[in-house]
C-alpha cells in the first residue's frame, strides 16, 4: 500500500484508544458487578460505557483522531 492511500489508520490515535479502553472497562466492570448482584453499579458501568465514545468524539474534535492537528501522523 502506499504512502498515499486513503487508509484511514485503523483508529491507530489517541481518541481512538480512549473511546475503546473506556468501553471495554465499563463492560468488563458492568459484568463484575452484575455477578456480584450490584444493579446500581451495572447502570452506572451503562453510563460509563456510554461516556466513551462522547470522550472519543471531544478527543476527535480537539485534534487527538486520526488525521488530526495533535495526533502521531
Amino acid at each position: 500500500m502506499s504512502a498515499d492511500s486513503t487508509e484511514p489508520g485503523h483508529g491507530d490515535s489517541l481518541a481512538a484508544w480512549v473511546t475503546v479502553s473506556v468501553v471495554i472497562v465499563a463492560f468488563a466492570l458492568g459484568t463484575l458487578f452484575f455477578w456480584l448482584d450490584l444493579a446500581f453499579l451495572v447502570w452506572a458501568s451503562a453510563g460509563l460505557a456510554v461516556l466513551g465514545p462522547i470522550a472519543g468524539w471531544y478527543l476527535k474534535r480537539a485534534g487527538y483522531g486520526v488525521g488530526g492537528s495533535k495526533s502521531k501522523n
